[in-house]
């Protein structure tokens, strides 16, 4: 998939499954035989692309370790183990680093119904939609972060219910049940004749 020059691909040293060094280089004329993808295990998104990645059919052997855990630690000793957690990072067997945009592609690139796709996307044009693509995980991994962070959010019904860690529970009716109930209704939604 890409040479080690392109944007969001470098080297590192890594070692084997069995902790052996892996000398194959990786200049980009080393077929990728395995791939590994260090994931957020704490991240509800990370988790769900994990899965479906490990569900599709995969031309290159897909491996998922935890980032920033001992065994991702063991076996890739270079990488920035903390820029993992905040940057999807896959590694192949020939040292080959992709992250952020180059990662998901590279991982497109590994299934067998979306090589094509991951082609196009490897292009100028397409990189930059995989970058959308990256930043708008980033925002929402941020955004349940913070309210992991927080102690987390208030929860909704659909009857106006609401539950605020902070607050407790609060009803605010919605604007149609405030407008079907009209001018003869009371506080709290019902008719005045009931």
């Amino acid at each position: 998939m890409g040479r080690s020059g392109d944007p969001g691909v470098t080297a590192v040293g890594s070692t084997g499954s069995t902790g052996e060094a892996v000398d194959r280089d990786a200049r980009g004329d080393v077929p990728v035989r395995r791939l590994t993808v260090l994931y957020d295990a704490e991240c509800p998104l990370c988790t769900f692309a994990r899965g479906w990645l490990a569900r599709q059919r995969q031309l290159v052997p897909l491996e998922f370790v935890p980032a920033g855990s001992g065994e991702a630690r063991r076996r890739f000793p270079a990488v920035d183990h903390a820029r993992t957690l905040s940057d999807i990072t896959v590694i192949g067997d020939g040292g080959q680093l992709y992250r952020g945009p180059a990662a998901w592609v590279v991982c497109m690139w590994a299934l067998r119904e979306h090589r094509a796709t991951a082609h196009r996307m490897a292009t100028p044009a397409g990189m930059k939609v995989a970058k959308q693509v990256v930043l708008g995980a980033a925002k929402y991994r941020e955004a349940m972060w913070q309210r992991r962070q927080t102690g987390g959010g208030a929860y909704r019904r659909e009857d106006g219910w609401s539950y605020d860690p902070k607050d407790g529970w609060f009803h605010q009716p919605s604007g149609q049940a405030t407008a079907a109930a009209g001018s003869d209704a009371c506080d709290s939604g019902c008719r005045v004749g009931d």
